[in-house]
């Protein structure tokens, strides 16, 4: 038995068969022995991806792969990094489930579609932004 719902996977199905347009790369960070949370990821993954043709999983072991854990700045698991034409600095640490599960979903449909959803006011803003910057966002299911 998966992790998602029969009803929940067939609601995504349609989504994903509507909405994506270009191709997504989920690339998923573990380890050979995996925590329980790597395990749970890697499983929803594994069961997301296989919902479009779209939806390309990617598993790689961050000890083993040091250096591409390193080029994609991934520092702890479990990780992923939605990749779509490039790679847009999107990161999910931890499981993405809960209400972090409809971010992840929404996130996949943006980089699908290479639509950030940003208004040209806030592009315009961005633009000003002169130096690097790391901007994290945490969620908690409390």
């Amino acid at each position: 038995m998966g992790l998602l719902k029969d009803k929940d996977k067939v609601e995504l199905e349609k989504i994903f068969s509507k909405q994506l347009t270009e191709d997504c790369r989920l690339v998923m960070f573990t380890q050979e022995n995996e925590c329980p949370h790597c395990r749970d990821t890697r499983e929803m993954l594994e069961e997301l991806a296989a919902l479009s043709d779209k939806l390309h999983l990617e598993v790689h072991d961050f000890v083993a792969e040091t250096e591409l854990a390193k080029a994609y700045n991934i520092d702890k698991i479990p990780a992923l990094g939605l990749i779509g034409e490039r790679d847009y600095g999107l990161r999910f640490y931890g499981v993405p489930g809960g209400y972090e599960f409809t971010t992840l979903i929404k996130d996949i449909l943006d980089v699908s579609r290479r639509d950030h959803g940003l208004s040209d006011e806030v592009l315009a803003k961005l633009k000003k932004v002169d130096r690097p910057v790391h901007l994290q966002v945490m969620a908690l299911p409390t």
